[in-house]
């Protein structure tokens, strides 16, 4: 198999881009973008340490449970996890980061890259409960560059269409899926139910 190796032969594939597309890219967070964070519930973050090796993890709750500090800044509350901390870890070595905001229901989706920093600032920590908890940690992200994206992968994926999602019973369950990847002497109900109850216990 032959490899796009530079830049210079990617572009031979591709035609430019248009004036919009390269014009949309913002330095800062204005009414719209600050908008949809008030509306979104969930965001992906893609990290990578030193050495390159990558991570993308999905953190979530109520509608904007992520924080505008100022138009250049926003905030992510860390909510009780599997303490892996592979994002969190990587962000200490490399602060860059990319995001990308949904909000259910709507194909277009705000992106923001910038540089990362943790904090356990108690003040900001207080601001960001939720339930009557305080995140561990909160993820400061100073904004480079933030753009609404377009539908398309949405649409073609027909992600928010209910009529095209496969049914549930086609998949096993996450306890089935354990058992048989980690070879555990429990049975995947079994499973299913020790990690319902830590849902419900450790969800903020």
């Amino acid at each position: 198999m032959k490899f796009i190796e530079t830049r210079e032969q990617l572009r031979t594939l591709y035609r430019q881009p248009g004036e919009l597309p390269q014009r949309k890219e913002m330095r800062r967070l204005e009414a719209h973008s600050k908008n949809f964070l008030a509306k979104s519930p969930f965001v992906l973050i893609g990290s990578q340490d030193r050495s390159g090796n990558a991570d993308v993890t999905p953190k979530g709750d109520k509608p904007g449970f992520v924080a505008v500090l100022d138009d250049f800044t926003i905030a992510i509350p860390d909510r009780p996890g599997n303490n892996r901390l592979d994002t969190w870890e990587n962000v200490i070595e490399n602060p860059a980061v990319g995001l990308i905001f949904l909000i259910p229901g709507m194909d277009e989706t705000l992106r923001i890259n910038g540089e990362a920093r943790l904090t356990d600032d108690q003040a900001l920590r207080e601001g960001l409960a939720a339930e009557g908890k305080l995140p561990v940690s909160v993820l400061v992200v100073k904004i480079r560059a933030v753009y609404m994206h377009c539908a398309k992968a949405f649409m073609r994926s027909q992600l928010w269409k209910p009529e095209s999602w496969p049914a549930r019973s086609e998949m096993p369950t996450l306890g089935e899926i354990m058992r048989d990847q980690l070879a555990l002497p429990q049975s995947g109900g079994e499973l299913d139910t020790n990690l319902a109850e830590s849902y419900r216990k450790s969800m903020w």
